[in-house]
């Protein structure tokens, strides 16, 4: 895809939904991101319950890697 038509899709999107907001509940980048490939396998509901723990005691990319 080219980025014209991102943009047009992206313009679209944003009109029917002008301030987008998310059910999952994370503060990074890093934490968004595991998330919403835990949120493909289950409820955002069930995310937020499984990464409370998760995200609490693993605040950053550093702490996260010592679990693998």
């Amino acid at each position: 895809m080219d980025k014209k038509t991102a943009k047009e899709i992206y313009d679209i999107l944003i009109q029917g939904n002008p301030s987008p907001k998310s059910e999952l509940k994370f503060f990074s980048h890093l934490q968004c991101l595991i998330a919403v490939m835990l949120s493909a396998q289950c409820t955002d509901a069930r995310v937020n319950i499984a990464t409370k723990g998760l995200f609490e005691k693993f605040k950053n990319a550093d702490g996260l890697i010592t679990i693998f």
